[in-house]
């Protein structure tokens, strides 16, 4: 798995920090997500899927390693 995210996309929501803290981070000035980890574990992929699916402003993208 791979995740990407678009910064301009980004509402600061923080829904994927609530799912995924190990994974989603937000910048403190304007709730921006940061990415942590653009290859997390298999163990995180399901919950990762889940964020990038209620995320309100469609700004995470979840691929296939190449």
């Amino acid at each position: 798995m791979k995740v990407t995210v678009d910064e301009e996309k980004c509402c600061g929501a923080g829904t994927c920090v609530l799912l995924a803290p190990a994974v989603f981070d937000q910048r403190d000035e304007d709730g921006i997500v940061i990415l942590l980890d653009e290859r997390p574990g298999e163990d995180l992929h399901a919950i990762v899927r889940e964020a990038a699916s209620v995320c309100p402003g469609a700004a995470i993208s979840v691929g296939e390693d190449a």
